[in-house]
């Protein structure tokens, strides 16, 4: 049974809105009617009820309409018949077909994209987030300027209405090629800001949560490191970076990082803005791949988020499968099966707390696996350098010789020379051996 169609509340103020999917040649109508489900969350969360839908076969996309001249008939009859607010079509409209589709319809026409945008819109809360979002809507109007911006001339051009009555739209041109500018400038120095903190943080691991939309990283995150991030059962509930200590056995430390949730057809006006906010799983040490496993389409939607980390150049990054929300799961046969398909499989329940310890043992297994041991000597009085080096390193041993501190440790080569380089300052030849 599909969750399409939701009964409508005369106490709420939600648009009511007409979805519409189209089938062309080598599509399965059934991944178009699952493709329809999604864009059905996402009316929802952007505040509107979906009242229908209706799915067209295809052999060509009408260029002028998409679906051509009989189906947009029938959808204007259905907006009249259902009272329908607007209408949202499943694929990325040219501004010549919102035209012409608005003008048949009469009511708003919105396509996936520009309804994504909109819910990131009203979901961003930082700076950072705005500025992103801005960024990417501008950029998405731009082609569009002409049907959005009702304050412009619309004059048909000829003679007599060249000059001043075009030159409305120019000017509009350039004022959002400008701010386009401005926020990008803005978004570089976040990002250099950004940079400086990361550099900071040089002495923790960095474990990035990626993910599909609604998959349940916030949630994990909150599980793993004890956090209060905001969790909602709806797709783009966070949209900003956050960041938390995670502690692991040996009072080892390491940051995890949860990122915006990622979805089929997302815009890449989209990606590009956050591009910047995305950084934060470029420089991670490990990716944890969290996995709605009781959703019916999860293997779909796993193959979205790699297309993304393939875009990024991270999909080669050591990755352990999260397959979250076991507990939604009736039949649990599949586990065996998911087993032996993926290298590094953890189950687990972030809301019931289930498989949280073999996923901490799992993640502090393989940030061992690049590890090595080493000795370091250096004078007993200098505290700040061994604090510096526990943040570091895991201690193994530490001894007192004559004055002088013997710290057995183990860590990544990187950060095994970084610890050298401290050493040489304080104590000019120093001592190191290898264990």
């Amino acid at each position: 049974m599909r969750p399409v169609l939701h009964p409508v509340d005369p106490q709420r103020a939600e648009e009511k809105a007409i979805l519409v999917g189209t089938v062309l040649p080598r599509m399965v109508r059934n991944e178009v009617e699952d493709s329809l489900d999604e864009l059905a969350l996402l009316a929802d969360t952007a505040g509107a009820v979906v009242v229908d839908r209706v799915v067209q076969d295809r052999r060509v996309v009408d260029p002028a309409t998409l679906i051509g001249t009989g189906k947009v008939h029938q959808i204007a009859r259905k907006v009249a018949e259902l009272d329908a607010d607007l209408v949202i079509v499943d694929t990325d409209l040219t501004p010549v077909q919102v035209k012409n589709l608005e003008r048949e319809v009469k009511r708003k026409i919105v396509d996936r994209s520009g309804l994504i945008l909109d819910i990131f819109a009203r979901r961003a809360r930082t700076h950072e987030a705005q500025i992103q979002v801005e960024l990417a809507q501008l950029q998405y109007l731009l082609p569009r300027l002409t049907r959005q911006w009702t304050h412009l001339s619309r004059q048909e051009g000829g003679i007599g209405t060249r000059g001043p009555g075009e030159t409305q739209l120019e000017v509009d041109r350039r004022a959002i090629r400008k701010r386009i500018g401005r926020l990008k400038e803005d978004l570089r120095k976040i990002e250099r800001q950004r940079s400086v903190r990361r550099k900071r943080r040089w002495d923790f691991k960095k474990i990035s949560l990626v993910g599909y939309t609604n998959a349940g990283k916030s949630s994990l995150l909150n599980a793993l490191a004890d956090a209060e991030v905001f969790v909602e059962d709806r797709l783009f509930a966070t949209l900003d970076a956050t960041i938390r200590a995670l502690s692991l056995q040996d009072h080892r430390k390491v940051l995890l990082i949860d990122t915006v949730g990622f979805i089929r057809k997302l815009p890449p006006h989209l990606v590009a803005s956050f591009r910047s906010t995305l950084e934060e799983t470029v420089e991670a040490d490990l990716l944890l791949h969290v996995v709605d496993v009781s959703h019916p389409q999860f293997e779909e939607q796993m193959g979205a988020v790699q297309e993304i980390l393939r875009d990024l150049k991270i999909s080669a990054k050591p990755t352990i499968t999260v397959f979250n929300k076991i507990d939604l799961l009736p039949d649990r046969r599949l586990f065996p099966v998911l087993t032996q398909r993926f290298q590094r499989v953890v189950f687990t329940s972030a809301v019931k707390g289930i498989g949280l310890e073999t996923l901490r043992q799992r993640i502090l297994d393989l940030l061992k696996q690049d590890e090595v041991e080493e000795t370091i000597r250096l004078p007993a009085a200098e505290t700040r350098t061994i604090a510096a080096i526990y943040e570091m390193a895991q201690i193994t041993g530490k001894e007192y010789e004559d004055g002088m501190a013997v710290i057995r440790l183990r860590a990544t080569p990187e950060n095994v020379r970084r610890i050298q380089t401290l050493v040489e300052k304080v104590c000019g030849n120093a001592h190191t051996h290898r264990g």
